[in-house]
């Protein structure tokens, strides 16, 4: 894409990224793809806040040298430290010998530690302001939304928030920057609660205590470092992710995740009938085959929902790996207490369904039960299912 100018000499001049596969080596955004976002302001002082990754670093040089020399530029902003941010600096240095680098006290540090640059660093405090002759940019401690180091920068004249990781979200722009009304909107919304859900989850108190330091500055536009820039409603992914950092540590809407793998098919049959008792009961479900779908995929309904049911069989004694994974990786995010219940086969002595409890433990959600059959499921068994699918989604029903 080509630059945008956003506010009068203020652009947009980042770039797509559509061929990495995992992000953060993690996530998955093969279809979906993500873009680096970075801003120029060409002033009586010149400024870039935020960068790329190296991989996309001659597409960025590119896209700045339509407005300006690099040996022009004076200040390259910070916000973040993480390669996806700052993988094209070293490179801009090159042509930019003399440019001044802004950041935290902890940026200062970890600039060494990841580029082994110690040169032309200005630490920016919390609050200070840097006057660029039409624009003023204020700094802002945001630390841990989501690494120590992270800064927000806000424009005082055109009332811009360059957020970073804040208020971000997955999905390459296509066509256009902006959350105009030709946009889907609902799409970005979905990939912004993905990316919540994969990276900032974690650190949702301090993406509250953000959210509350920034309450008194009027935000015109929220410019994240990755997906769209919100222009027209700038409140929408500000009372979003205040939304979805409530979640943390909370049961969750009335609804229920399924989650499910199978060797030969024997839980899956079972899984078809457990599910069609929650239906019964009203209870909306997302369903997640976890050998198959993408663990990126499963963390937002995980997040948002307060039912879990796990349907796994036994393997060498044990829950089958990829479920085990997937338990591991909520517990990593911080989801608990949720209500859960759990399901399987296995061949003799089982396993499966004990490994089960002991995650439960883990993840302090509260155990309904479970069910554990051997070999195939019976007619009778499968109508046990169904009657064990309908009583949990009453037990989630109530629990609101």
């Amino acid at each position: 894409m080509q630059p945008v100018e956003i506010r009068p000499s203020i652009y947009w001049i980042g770039v797509n990224d559509r061929h990495t596969e995992l992000f953060e080596g993690l996530w998955s955004i093969r279809d979906e793809g993500v873009s680096y976002n970075s801003y120029l302001i060409k002033d009586k002082k010149k400024v870039i806040i935020d960068l790329c990754s190296k991989m996309t670093t001659d597409e960025l040089i590119d896209q700045i040298t339509t407005f300006i020399d690099l040996v022009e530029l004076d200040y390259i902003v910070i916000n973040h430290l993480e390669p996806d941010h700052s993988g094209a600096l070293k490179a801009i240095i090159q042509l930019a010998p003399s440019v001044k680098l802004l950041g935290s006290a902890k940026t200062r540090e970890m600039l060494e530690s990841f580029y082994g640059i110690t040169e032309n660093i200005q630490v920016v405090a919390d609050g200070e302001e840097l006057d660029l002759g039409s624009h003023k940019l204020k700094f802002f401690s945001t630390p841990f939304v989501h690494w120590p180091e992270t800064i927000m920068t806000y424009e005082m004249t055109e009332k811009i928030l360059f957020s970073c990781d804040g208020f971000g979200g997955y999905g390459a722009l296509n066509g256009t920057i902006f959350d105009d009304r030709n946009v889907p909107l609902a799409w970005y919304e979905e990939q912004a609660l993905r990316y919540y859900s994969n990276i900032v989850a974690s650190f949702s108190k301090p993406v509250k205590n953000a959210i509350a330091k920034l309450a008194a500055f009027p935000v015109a536009i929220v410019a994240p470092s990755h997906g769209l820039i919100w222009r027209n409603s700038p409140k929408r992914i500000i009372d979003l992710y205040n939304t979805w950092a409530g979640y943390a540590g909370e049961p969750g809407d009335p609804a229920a995740t399924l989650l499910y793998a199978s060797m030969y098919g024997n839980t899956e049959r079972m899984m078809e009938t457990v599910a069609q008792g929650m239906a019964d009961e009203g209870l909306p479900i997302n369903i997640f085959n976890v050998a198959k779908d993408s663990i990126s995929h499963i963390l937002p309904s995980l997040w948002l929902r307060q039912g879990v049911m796990i349907g796994a069989p036994t393997y060498e004694g044990k829950l089958f790996p990829t479920m085990a994974n997937v338990l591991s990786m909520a517990q990593r995010k911080h989801i608990f207490n949720k209500i859960a219940a759990g399901f399987g086969s296995c061949a003799w002595l089982g396993g499966g369904q004990r490994e089960y409890n002991d995650w439960i433990v883990e993840l302090k959600w509260q155990s309904f039960g479970s069910l554990e059959f051997k070999g195939a499921p019976t007619s009778d068994e499968l109508e046990e299912g169904r009657r064990f699918g309908a009583a949990f989604a009453r037990k989630v029903k109530e629990r609101v």
